[in-house]
């Protein structure tokens, strides 16, 4: 039976040979290892823009999820505001973005790289590859706080903050935890931080804005009553909430096992420890639901599932599969707490962004530290919940920072009567469902 370094050298030697028949130039001969590190290579690109296929699809996943949890007279505002996270996120992100967070720098902020001009005709094709891959997550990042804002922001103002994020706001706290992938590395990442696919780095930066643009706006018309007390507005679609979340977990797919930008044998545990942490984050939040509130609900255990991903992005790759039951568990049982604790404090999230997101973000954070295979200590500790402390006061100071001068300036909130008729006629001229009649349905 022949090896398989075999195999790939004559399959490359039958390559040389008919591009020589074909007229082209004498084949030039290639060793074995050179054949195989040519596979590998190859493979490692394939299997990256594969990775940033599934991470974009998340974005459907989101648009769903989003529109499923909110009222359908607000369906074309959120469709176009997850479009525009992608389109206009893409292009800030190839301007300024991704130099800022790869680009050469002391630890703090990269200075090189605007426009992608590291990349020369002919130069490393893999910056394109990267960059691919890099540009997904910076759109994860900003289309998480369209959930928390939905349904009463404007949307020239969506733009502004949307653009920023994918700019600034992402981008160098990235670069402070990952930006050693290209030139130098982030003052976090020389400590020793753990955030293999993105925990803090992405979820929690999109959470933490998320919150402050919750806080800035203010909730939506009937959320809460003049004694406080909650009232409940209902997503229009649940299934295709759903949807969302399958579409969501499909992604994840890439996003966790994509990180290791290489098609190697890695990725095998974390792809189980990233499905396992969601099965567990799905069944507690299930269970916890049933117990808090008396029926086993729907979307609490949408979100579990995704808080379980959420949670096990950090620690992907260097915890077992029992630990990623663990911690999707508690992520489960965690976000269920963290909605009740926002809509007790009077923030309005209508999807649980901080809650998936902020909240499970830091809680992955640290199981990274806790639940490490190569064991932890105080110091491992204590580096996590720096870099869960850094993320906190960058991404919600310089967010709230940036909603408040929005918010002055051309504006945050819709008015009460753009609100109440439906942000896809007021903003948009639109309707999602012109042939479908509402009905007013009176909950029990």
């Amino acid at each position: 039976m022949f090896r398989k370094s075999t195999v790939l050298f004559l399959l490359f030697a039958v390559f040389g040979i008919s591009r020589a028949w074909a007229g082209d130039e004498p084949p030039t001969a290639i060793t074995n290892k050179e054949a195989i590190a040519l596979v590998q290579t190859h493979a490692d690109y394939v299997w990256t823009l594969v990775a940033a296929a599934l991470v974009f699809f998340m974005q459907a996943g989101f648009a769903m999820v989003e529109a499923g949890f909110t009222r359908a007279k607000n369906a074309i505002n959120i469709m176009m505001k997850n479009l525009m996270d992608f389109a206009m996120g893409s292009l800030a992100f190839w301007a300024i973005g991704f130099a800022l967070m790869f680009g050469v720098s002391k630890g703090w902020i990269g200075t090189s790289g605007f426009f992608l001009s590291d990349f020369k005709v002919g130069g490393d094709p893999w910056v394109l590859a990267f960059w691919m891959f890099q540009v997904v997550f910076a759109a994860t990042a900003a289309t998480i706080v369209s959930g928390a804002m939905a349904e009463r922001t404007k949307f020239s103002g969506y733009m502004v903050y949307s653009v920023f994020i994918c700019a600034i706001i992402y981008p160098i706290f990235g670069g402070w935890a990952w930006g050693g992938l290209f030139h130098g590395g982030g003052w976090l990442e020389k400590l020793g931080f753990i955030d293999f696919a993105g925990s803090t780095v992405v979820h929690s930066v999109g959470g933490w804005a998320a919150l402050a643009g919750a806080i800035v706006l203010g909730p939506r018309i009937g959320k809460f009553t003049k004694d406080g007390k909650v009232s409940p507005i209902l997503g229009h679609n649940l299934p295709l909430a759903a949807l969302g979340v399958f579409i969501l977990w499909l992604g994840w797919f890439g996003f966790n096992p994509g990180s290791t930008t290489a098609a190697t044998t890695d990725i095998a545990m974390i792809f189980v420890n990233t499905n396992l942490a969601a099965a567990a984050g799905a069944v507690l939040a299930m269970f916890t639901s049933w117990i808090k509130i008396g029926k086993p609900d729907i979307g609490m255990s949408l979100n579990g599932a995704l808080a379980g991903l959420v949670a096990i992005t950090a620690p992907c790759a260097n915890v077992t599969p029992f630990s990623a039951v663990i911690i999707g568990a508690i992520a489960g049982i965690i976000v269920v707490f963290s909605v009740f604790f926002f809509d007790k404090i009077k923030v309005d999230d209508p999807v649980g962004a901080v809650s998936v997101h902020g909240i499970n973000g830091a809680w992955g954070t640290l199981a990274a530290g806790l639940f490490n295979i190569g064991g932890t200590s105080g110091k491992i500790i204590g580096v996590q919940i720096l870099g869960i402390v850094a993320c906190f006061v960058w991404t919600f100071g310089t967010a709230f920072i940036l909603f408040k001068i929005i918010d002055k300036t051309i504006g945050l909130r819709v008015s009460a009567d753009e609100e109440r008729e439906g942000l896809d006629y007021s903003e948009h001229g639109g309707n999602a469902y012109p042939d479908f009649e509402t009905s007013s349905y009176v909950q029990k």
